[in-house]
């Protein structure tokens, strides 16, 4: 449950998952199972369904009132089949409100995908993963499906053409070339996942990590999300984390952050009302009532285009329809 002081706070969680894995294929939860490949280790308890009432018992007690789906890297040729089934989802429970889905850029079907995407109305943009190095030591750089190979260019350029945003996520240590991409289509709304992913928490860690995300916050059409704070093999340490959303703060102003859940996955680490508290303390230190709401839904609300109806209900208030 939220504290007394918090329970009237109004929550978009901009980014979690659902899947069932009787109605579709996601190799990486089932087949290709790999805890030494996933940046938390082992994530065997998740390889489960999570649906709508699974969401709202992890949830209950905080007031979600509209939610964001991040494609849960659904099979590849199942792609536009996610966004039905989603689409769909929301028929029947009233969440997910906005649909990003995946798409390839750098491929000639791109665009075909996109307007497949496109025929169900909750789609508000893509969430695709350009190739990345493992390590800031390493690079890919010009390498095809990389953010400069010129087929992954013209397929995001797409984005603009019809509307959608950018779901970003990549190591922290690509986040100046995502900056170019910024840079090259400003009309393109970004919003970078899990805050840029400050793996390595040293203090010269850290120091690259402001680095590479100060390099990203100069572009105005970027935005980020204060998700997933988890690391590999460790427990989750408030302190430590609350350090990594003030930088977030900081670096990208409050108008330009928006909470998000990256639940089931950030469940290998947290409860939900325990992230949603531990966040709500995090930003009472440093931001006006009105500017924590901004941070906890409008600005969620305002960069995926939700229009919330009069009175709309706590998704997470009652059991599943």
């Amino acid at each position: 449950m939220l504290d007394r002081d918090e329970e009237g706070v109004d929550i978009v969680d901009a980014h979690h998952h659902l899947w069932d894995l009787s109605q579709g294929r996601f190799p990486w939860l089932q087949e290709d199972y790999d805890p030494r490949a996933f940046f938390l280790g082992d994530y065997r308890s998740i390889c489960r369904d999570f649906l709508p009432g699974d969401y709202r018992a992890a949830a209950r007690g905080c007031r979600v009132v509209a939610t964001i789906h991040v494609e849960a890297e659904r099979a590849r040729d199942e792609q536009v089949a996610e966004t039905a089934w989603l689409q769909s989802i929301h028929a029947k429970h009233g969440f997910p409100n906005a649909i990003v889905a995946h798409a390839w850029f750098d491929r000639p079907d791109t665009e075909e995908r996109l307007l497949q995407h496109l025929e169900y109305p909750l789609l508000r943009g893509i969430r695709s993963k350009p190739v990345t190095a493992p390590a800031p030591t390493q690079s890919v750089r010009g390498q095809p499906g990389t953010m400069q190979d010129d087929a992954w260019l013209r397929g995001f350029s797409l984005l603009a053409r019809h509307g959608l945003s950018w779901d970003l996520r990549v190591p922290a240590w690509h986040l100046p070339e995502a900056a170019e991409v910024a840079r090259m289509f400003p009309g393109v709304p970004i919003v970078l996942n899990h805050h840029g992913f400050a793996w390595d928490r040293s203090d010269e860690g850290l120091g690259r990590w402001r680095g590479w995300m100060e390099i990203l916050a100069r572009e105005p059409n970027v935005h980020v999300k204060l998700s997933e704070f988890g690391l590999r093999d460790q427990t989750w340490d408030w302190n430590a984390n609350a350090r990594i959303v003030r930088d977030t703060l900081a670096i990208f102003g409050w108008e330009r952050c928006m909470f998000a859940s990256n639940f089931p996955v950030a469940g290998l680490r947290i409860a939900y009302p325990e992230l949603v508290n531990g966040m709500l303390q995090t930003l009472s230190a440093d931001l006006s009532p009105s500017q924590r709401q901004a941070v906890m839904s409008g600005n969620a609300l305002r960069f995926y285009r939700i229009d919330l109806p009069p009175g709309i209900a706590n998704l997470a208030g009652g059991d599943e329809a």
